[in-house]
C-alpha cells in the first residue's frame, strides 16, 4: 500500500493521487521512470526525490519521519508493512478521562495486561511501547493516547498512531468497537457480551472496594478482548479502504 501512495508527496491529495494512478503510473518506481506525468508538470523531479528520500526512510523504519511525512488519516497505508511490528492498545478507566486502571497491549500473538497498582508504571510503559513502529487504536486520538500522556507524560514513542474508527467510518463501519464487532461477526465471550465502557469503570470500583480477583479478573478480560479484536478490524478495514480507494481509479 505505501509503496504505491502518493498523499505524502508536497500538496498532492487523494485526487491527485487518483490520476496519478489512472495513468498507469502504480507505485514509486513507475512515478520515476515516467518521463512526464499529467497534472505534476515542472514539480515532477522534485517529487522524484521526495520519493527516493521516502523510500531510504521507510526501508530505514524511520517511524518518525513517517509519521509526520504521511497525514496522520494516511497512516493506515503503513499498516501492511508493519503489522508484525505494531502494538493494539487500549486503557480502561476509572472514569471518563478520569485516572488509567488498565493498560492492554496486543503484538498479534500474546497479550500484556498493566494494572494500576501492580505493573503499570511510566517507565515500565515507556520501555513496552518502544518495541513498536505503529499504534493501533479505536478512538485513540480522542481517548486513549491522551489519557495516556496526561498521567504519564512522554511515553508516546514518536511512530505512527492508526485510529480505527476513522478508518471504519470511511468504508462504511459507523459506530463504536462493539457496533463494528458485531457487524463484522467477531464474537466475545459470553460473561462479556453485554458488558460496556461504563461497567468496566464500576468493576473498577467494585474491586477496590471488596478487594475480590473476581472482579478484576473480568475487567482484565473485557480489555483483553478489545485488543485482540482491533486485530482482524484493522485487517478488513486497511484492505477496505485500499479497496476502495483504487478501485476509483
Amino acid at each position: 500500500m505505501i509503496r504505491e501512495s502518493f498523499v505524502f508527496l508536497d500538496r498532492i491529495g487523494l485526487k491527485t493521487e487518483n490520476n496519478i494512478w489512472k495513468q498507469g503510473i502504480e507505485d514509486w518506481e513507475m512515478f520515476i521512470s515516467a518521463k512526464k506525468i499529467r497534472g505534476i508538470g515542472l514539480r515532477k523531479g522534485f517529487f522524484d526525490r521526495q520519493i527516493r528520500n521516502m523510500r531510504k526512510e521507510l526501508y530505514n523504519s524511520s517511524m518518525g519521519f513517517l509519521k509526520r511525512a504521511i497525514p496522520a488519516s494516511e497512516a493506515w497505508r503503513l499498516y501492511e508493512m508493519f503489522r508484525d511490528e505494531a502494538v493494539f492498545l487500549d486503557i480502561e478507566t476509572a472514569h471518563y478521562y478520569g485516572h488509567i486502571t488498565v493498560i492492554g497491549l496486543y503484538d498479534g500473538y500474546d497479550t500484556k495486561m498493566m494494572i494500576k497498582d501492580i505493573n503499570l508504571d511510566k517507565q515500565a510503559l515507556k520501555k513496552e511501547l518502544e518495541k513498536y513502529k505503529l499504534i493501533i487504536t479505536f478512538n485513540g486520538s480522542s481517548f486513549d493516547l491522551p489519557v495516556i500522556e496526561r498521567y504519564f507524560q512522554g511515553v508516546v514513542p514518536d511512530v505512527p498512531h492508526i485510529d480505527l474508527r476513522h478508518v471504519c467510518s470511511r468504508i462504511g463501519l459507523k459506530g463504536g468497537l462493539k457496533q463494528i464487532e458485531n457487524d463484522l461477526g467477531i464474537k466475545r465471550l459470553p460473561e462479556l457480551k453485554n458488558v460496556t465502557g461504563e461497567d468496566a469503570a464500576n468493576l473498577w470500583r467494585v474491586f477496590k472496594a471488596t478487594g475480590d480477583d473476581y472482579y478484576l479478573d473480568l475487567l482484565i478480560k473485557y480489555n483483553e478482548e478489545d485488543i485482540i479484536n482491533l486485530k482482524p478490524i484493522a485487517d478488513f478495514a486497511a484492505r477496505g479502504l485500499w479497496k476502495r480507494i483504487r478501485g476509483n481509479s
